[in-house]
């Protein structure tokens, strides 16, 4: 197939709907985890569960970069964009997810915070350079997709000896967020799920590769099928997945070849590892402080990297004592779950981050699925 809509072509999908019922075997329940929020918006818009077997579950998985992120990262930018009169930059997502006290980079504004919306790096490295008398920081969030491009602003900011702009970095790992899925104690007495296996993201697997989810498929013999984002995508992977599983396999397989090699994309890759280290830990909404999952800005860029530059102190805050979103990024619930969901939390006012996002479990859900999953109240 070459063209997106042979990727949504109704009656190729009832084929493959066929065949996964065909394959699937009634005496065992199959357990899969899509961890892209893409991959989450894909199976609510396309209904794709309702195609499934009902012996074949798929749980969302933290896959969402502004679904995992802390309110206490929030929370520095809110405070350097009030208290310290800094100008923030970051993506329109971001500005609604709920912090502390209330509030949101949105609401904060409403108060005068200067705080602004781009659509990349490059538009808040190009505004610092319009603007030399105002400190700008870019609220950078993602994982290994949008990490690539903070690293070149970054590096274009030492060229250029830009003075006025600086990057709060929150960049996330997904290898160590299944790691952490599959072995954290932590995360087991906080609640998880059995999987049989994984539908890896597509995006973050044309920048690292098909290579880090070896790992998984030895040593935690749990298949990995990588996948592209159009709903006969999905569907082939999850084939493919009972496929491995009935012959008791497990292996990484790509299914989104026209896209993902082996290898990734080496160039990104180096670009990163020149900007980047890893951090000793790092808080997940919903995983809680994982080992070596997230980025810092090294040394020789010191100048740019705005928890130095401000003396930044992250402190953990607990999330909204109503609010499901831990529980969903893990898969234990379901948005449904929530009591909040649907009544009080929905897209216009979002208690959780996963109400927030497109990419969001909950957000995916209430706009493709709430009225056949949640009676109205």
């Amino acid at each position: 197939m070459k063209y997106v809509d042979e990727f949504r072509d109704g009656e190729l999908a009832k084929g493959l709907a066929a065949a996964i019922r065909a394959e699937a075997d009634p005496a065992r329940r199959y357990a899969f985890m899509e961890f892209c929020g893409g991959h989450t918006h894909a199976i609510s818009r396309y209904g794709v569960t309702d195609l499934l077997p009902a012996n074949v579950r798929m749980i969302h998985g933290p896959g969402c970069p502004v679904c995992v992120l802390p309110i206490g990262r929030i929370d520095l930018a809110i405070r350097l964009a009030l208290d310290r009169g800094v100008t923030v930059a970051t993506y329109g997502d971001c500005l609604r997810v709920p912090a502390s006290e209330g509030l949101s980079m949105l609401k904060a504004k409403a108060r005068g915070a200067d705080i602004r919306m781009v659509y990349s790096a490059a538009d808040a490295l190009a505004l610092a350079q319009r603007e030399p008398a105002r400190e700008v920081v870019f609220f950078a969030i993602g994982f290994e997709t949008t990490t690539p491009p903070t690293a070149l602003v970054l590096r274009q900011a030492r060229e250029l000896d830009l003075k006025n702009f600086s990057v709060l970095c929150n960049h996330v790992l997904t290898p160590s967020a299944i790691q952490t899925i599959l072995e954290s104690p932590e995360v087991r007495q906080l609640g998880s799920v059995p999987l049989d296996g994984f539908v890896g993201p597509a995006h973050v697997s044309t920048v690292i590769g098909s290579r880090p989810y070896e790992f998984f498929a030895e040593e935690y013999r749990k298949p990995v099928v990588i996948a592209g984002f159009e709903p006969l995508d999905v569907m082939q992977a999850i084939r493919m997945l009972v496929r491995q599983v009935n012959e008791g396999r497990a292996q990484v397989e790509n299914e989104f070849t026209r896209a993902v090699s082996r290898d990734g994309n080496l160039k990104a890759q180096a670009l990163v590892s020149e900007v980047f280290e890893l951090r000793r830990a790092f808080e997940w909404r919903g995983l809680g402080s994982v080992p070596y999952s997230a980025l810092r800005i090294r040394a020789p860029f010191a100048a740019w990297d705005a928890e130095a530059k401000y003396g930044l102190d992250y402190r953990p805050v607990p999330d909204h004592k109503g609010c499901e979103c831990g529980a969903i990024l893990r898969g234990v619930k379901r948005p449904t779950d929530c009591r909040l969901f649907g009544t009080v939390c929905t897209p216009e006012n979002p208690m959780g981050s996963c109400m927030v996002s497109s990419e969001g479990a909950c957000a995916a859900h209430y706009n493709y699925g709430r009225f056949r999953d949640h009676a109205p109240t």
